[in-house]
């Protein structure tokens, strides 16, 4: 066993276990659905978890919801009568994410909407206390510019895969598409004054952004 796969082992094995839907989720996604590394999974769900927590949002608003597994860790911190709005342009699993989210006992406080985001974005009524991208890596600039306009002073957005599997640091992988995407993301959040921004080296990369 390499001392990377050792190393996430002992994370993993030194944070609070899964509850039982999200250890079924988690099996489930692996079993049923095509690409299941899109799960944020265990640690990180148990990450954004803690970062709900201590927020105490009233609003979330998660960009990408998949099979819903970060929706549910997410709204676990909600603020008394909070609400996560999630979208996701895949309508084929949405009956999958909303079983899980029943299941959890979040029904009354996750609203799943289906459809493209970026119309569905301005739609939806702030502030948001915490946002989460984590949809089309192509659209994350876009995203972000109609998320922020909505995100409070003070408030927090979160991107994931910003490191992309370690591309982004890679100069031979420059001038992949995808990865020139999240370059050219990451370099927009540091020119970006209206936020103060940290990169956390948790699974594929979140970068945390604080609206000032």
């Amino acid at each position: 066993m390499d001392h990377q796969k050792k190393k996430e082992e002992y994370i993993t094995g030194h944070c609070t276990a899964e509850d039982a839907v999200l250890a079924d989720l988690n099996r489930q996604t692996h079993l049923r659905m095509l690409n299941p590394k899109m799960l944020s999974g265990h640690y990180q769900g148990k990450f954004l978890e803690m970062i709900s927590f201590m927020i105490k949002p009233l609003q979330i608003l998660e960009i990408g919801t998949f099979t819903g597994y970060s929706a549910i860790c997410m709204a676990r911190g909600l603020a008394e009568n909070g609400r996560l709005h999630t979208i996701d342009n895949n309508d084929e699993i949405k009956d999958f994410a909303l079983k899980y989210i029943h299941k959890a006992g979040m029904e009354q406080k996750i609203v799943l909407h289906t459809g493209n985001a970026l119309e569905i974005i301005p739609s939806l009524k702030g502030p948001f206390d915490l946002v989460f991208i984590d949809g089309e890596k192509s659209e994350y600039p876009e995203y972000y510019h109609l998320s922020l306009p909505k995100v409070k002073q003070g408030g927090f957005i979160i991107a994931d895969n910003v490191l992309w599997d370690g591309k982004v640091y890679r100069p031979e992988c420059k001038d992949d598409v995808n990865t020139r995407h999240i370059i050219d993301f990451n370099k927009m959040v540091m020119d970006d004054d209206r936020v103060e921004n940290i990169l956390i080296p948790v699974r594929d990369g979140l970068m945390m952004m604080r609206k000032k």
